[in-house]
């Protein structure tokens, strides 16, 4: 099966995929594209999987370079092809051709940024705790300092949970409350008591705060599409032991 990569027109021409789950070697419940090196898959074929993808991005397998991420703020700037090390950071900028910067999600945001005129590009894992503390706005940072100008940054978030998926408790909206009380927007009454949190819409209204030119979301569930996407979430509610990660590329 081809692999399956969706685009985002407002990042064009810069190269870059939001890989789902189909042209996979992975089976089981990891069936598919799963190229998540901290999974319980086997290691070689999660390599043949990243392979696939770099050869997608037109790049040799060295020049994927991926993070432990960890729900961090932190990022990484990326020099030359080839330095992918265990770094734990959930970011990556470069300003160097060739090098394909990638991160792993199955529910968070994978957010894909670029400045075209400038030559530089960045990938943010951001899950509601990143997104929180600020992992977007560090990346479009340290995006400036490798020379792009924020109001020329176009920014692309791919499949996340949506909103009508992500059920959260009580505490959960007190944490975003305490951070802003505009927070409340982001959240829609629930069942029993709960609260169903808008990820991707917090994602974008973070991006546009910090003064990004574009910022849209590709409006993909992964949480109620199994057959394209991996959903942590979703393989909790089916009691599963271990799930996929997808990857979202981008290159100059």
């Amino acid at each position: 099966m081809t692999l399956e990569i969706i685009v985002a027109d407002c990042l064009s021409p810069i190269q870059h995929g939001f890989f789902t789950r189909r042209g996979g070697a992975s089976s089981g419940v990891f069936a598919g594209l799963n190229c998540g090196l901290g999974s319980s898959d086997q290691s070689d074929i999660v390599a043949i999987n990243r392979a696939r993808v770099a050869e997608a991005m037109k790049a040799p397998p060295e020049a994927l370079t991926t993070l432990h991420q960890v729900h961090s703020t932190d990022v990484c700037v990326v020099l030359a092809p080839g330095t992918s090390k265990p770094i734990k950071a959930d970011a990556l900028v470069t300003a160097t051709r060739g090098v394909v910067l990638a991160v792993l999600t199955a529910d968070c945001q994978p957010v894909l940024m670029a400045d075209a005129k400038a030559g530089v590009v960045g990938a943010a894992h951001a899950g509601w705790r990143g997104a929180l503390d600020g992992v977007l706005e560090k990346t479009v940072a340290a995006m400036e300092k490798l020379g792009a100008k924020r109001q020329a940054i176009t920014a692309a978030i791919g499949p996340s949970i949506s909103q009508r998926a992500y059920e959260v408790g009580q505490e959960f909206l007190e944490t975003f409350l305490v951070d802003d009380p505009d927070n409340a927007a982001f959240f829609a009454s629930g069942h029993d008591g709960k609260y169903q949190f808008d990820l991707p819409g917090f994602g974008l209204h973070r991006l546009r705060r910090a003064g990004v030119g574009h910022a849209a979301w590709t409006r993909h569930c992964t949480y109620f599409d199994e057959d394209r996407f991996y959903s942590y979430r979703r393989s909790c509610h089916n009691k599963e032991a271990d799930y996929g990660r997808l990857i979202s590329a981008i290159r100059l």
